[in-house]
């Protein structure tokens, strides 16, 4: 017979935010702010010398605390300035339903989040697209066939007054 071991409390592991200490803090805090500074520059930053900075860099990747490194565009620039959050209630609450929905707001044009969330809707997503007019069309020509759906409502963003990427550390 297997021996199953159980874990004691002084055994489990210790949360992953407890395991890096001042300097991956300071590693992350800088990337978060400026992922296009170099390795020489940001090894400054944190008083480490450029081969170590960069061992703590590629330490961070493996753990998964670093998922990518992206450039943050202008949607402004890019005709993209109209922001929408839209909340979508489905007709049932199966896992086939919810699967469905899912595979069909991934392929939404300028869908940029889609989540699942308690209260009033099952999801909430977040759309990018030129203006008002260009909604309507997308409204009209994807919206309206996602499959499952009972109630899209529509919040048209009048002013952006906080947005960042940057996760307290």
């Amino acid at each position: 017979m297997d021996e199953i071991k159980i874990r004691t409390k002084s055994e489990q592991p210790a949360p992953l935010s407890e395991t890096l200490d001042r300097t991956d803090k300071a590693i992350l805090r800088a990337l978060q702010r400026d992922a296009s500074i170099s390795n020489v520059a940001l090894a400054a930053k944190v008083s480490l010398s450029p081969p170590a900075c960069l061992r703590r860099v590629e330490r961070l990747k493996e753990m998964g605390l670093i998922r990518g490194i992206v450039a943050l565009l202008n949607p402004a620039a890019l005709d993209a300035g109209m922001l929408v959050m839209i909340g979508v209630v489905l007709d049932r609450s199966t896992p086939e339903s919810f699967s469905e929905f899912e595979k069909a707001a991934q392929k939404v044009s300028g869908c940029m989040e889609c989540h699942v969330v308690t209260g009033e809707f099952d999801y909430f997503m977040m759309l990018r697209t030129k203006d008002s007019e260009s909604f309507n069309r997308l409204h009209a020509e994807q919206l309206l066939y996602l499959p499952g759906v009972r109630q899209i409502r529509s919040f048209m963003v009048l002013k952006q007054v906080l947005s960042t990427t940057q996760i307290p550390i």
